[in-house]
């Protein structure tokens, strides 16, 4: 069973490679002839952004391979080897907190590069070194404690129950809730500051739109996304009570009131249309298969690394494989995905009109540089989203 662990693994990153390789030549094909939907040389410019990040894509799934045969190997022995702690609890969150610094360190290159030099050469990245760094720090703080106390409750719950990954689901669907519900109010303001929105007119639009689909929120805020990249983006944060509307500040910079509304108007389609509790349910699906899995993981594949079945070492597998298991899900997952986002953006429509979801459509792929064309296979496996002119067209935009 641990050589099938390893060669599903390998056939995993060969699938990736596989796919990211097939999109940049895809779009290799498609940036130098006729531009559709975007100008001309945001056309180009927005092909050759996307052949950079597939070659990267490329890069980094090797390196995953590399690191997991490492880990494997040798990695998982020299960390026990500098761990030393007689409590299997006190050990267990040690090692887990060491295997994920471990891997920090050795990724942030590819991050790196990403932020500070592809996002820059092509206008996204505005952050500074040190935002970065505060960033960095901030994260790895909250790591630190909550995923400290995450790790702690499932080493208790692996040693305690003989059907430990029922309860670890159980667990970690809660906590996964509860973190949905406080984000926007307790952990993004950690990150961003959120302000009011300071247009009154806007603001009466937007809760005029949101008491037509029957949702109440606690605001609508606008948050300084600029200082870190141009993108455009908005979404309805939180659970409950907590629900916000948060608006990215370059969105409102860059869309007219009508577009603005019709993007929002599509987020609330989700919400009229139960996407939200279909999504939940959807990941408690998905969450529930790896526990099953992760539960039942034969001694073998322990005994090959030449490890013993201990609750860091099954934690630390969920950790490297539960990857494979949702790649492999994903197509399945994906195409309701997408399926709801038609339905979503009918609604948008008829909250402004189709011309001006349409219009925002367009402006967002521009401002965010998205190549408009994908190649099927990416479509199927990382696209939660349909491409952006199968969207245009069912709002009778003519994308040839």
């Amino acid at each position: 069973m641990f050589e099938v662990m390893l060669i599903i693994y390998t056939l995993y990153t060969i699938a990736k490679i596989y796919i990211s390789v097939m999109e940049a030549k895809f779009v290799a094909s498609k940036k130098d002839g006729k531009a559709i939907v975007l100008s001309e040389k945001k056309f180009k410019e927005a092909g050759e952004y996307k052949i950079e990040t597939s070659k990267i894509s490329i890069v980094s799934s090797m390196y995953d391979l590399l690191m997991f045969f490492a880990w494997i190997g040798f990695g998982f022995k020299a960390l026990d080897s500098v761990i030393s702690f007689d409590n299997s609890m006190l050990y267990t969150v040690s090692f887990i907190l060491a295997f994920s610094a471990v891997n920090f360190v050795l990724g942030l290159p590819f991050d790196l590069y990403q932020t500070f030099n592809l996002d820059k050469r092509y206008g996204f990245s505005t952050i500074d070194v040190k935002t970065y760094v505060i960033d960095q720090i901030k994260g790895a703080v909250m790591f630190l404690v909550f995923g400290s106390l995450l790790i702690l409750l499932l080493a208790f719950i692996i040693v305690s129950f003989e059907s430990w990954w029922i309860y670890g689901f159980g667990a970690v669907f809660i906590v996964i809730l509860f973190i949905n519900m406080i984000y926007p109010t307790l952990i993004a303001p950690i990150f961003n500051k959120f302000s009011p929105l300071d247009n009154e007119e806007l603001q009466s639009a937007i809760e005029n739109l949101m008491s037509k689909a029957g949702l109440k929120s606690s605001g609508v805020y606008k948050i300084d996304a600029s200082k870190r990249d141009k993108r455009l983006n908005a979404y309805f944060g939180g659970l409950g009570k907590s629900k916000r509307v948060v608006l990215f500040d370059t969105l409102v910079k860059k869309l007219e009131t009508k577009e603005l509304l019709a993007v929002l108007g599509h987020e609330l389609g989700h919400f009229k249309h139960g996407d939200i509790v279909k999504n939940i349910g959807a990941s408690a699906v998905m969450l529930f298969i790896m526990f099953a899995f992760f539960g039942n993981i034969p001694d073998s594949i322990f005994t090959g690394m030449e490890l013993e079945k201990s609750p860091h070492m099954v934690l630390i597998l969920f950790l490297l494989l539960s990857p494979v298991l949702s790649f492999f899900m994903m197509p399945l997952f994906g195409l309701l995905s997408r399926h709801n986002e038609y339905a979503a953006d009918e609604y948008g429509s008829e909250c402004e009109s189709k011309e001006a979801l349409a219009s925002a459509l367009i402006k967002l792929a521009d401002e965010n540089k998205s190549f408009p064309l994908s190649h099927p296979l990416t479509v199927t496996f990382y696209h939660t989203h349909p491409a952006l002119t199968e969207r245009l067209e069912k709002l009778g935009v003519d994308v040839s």
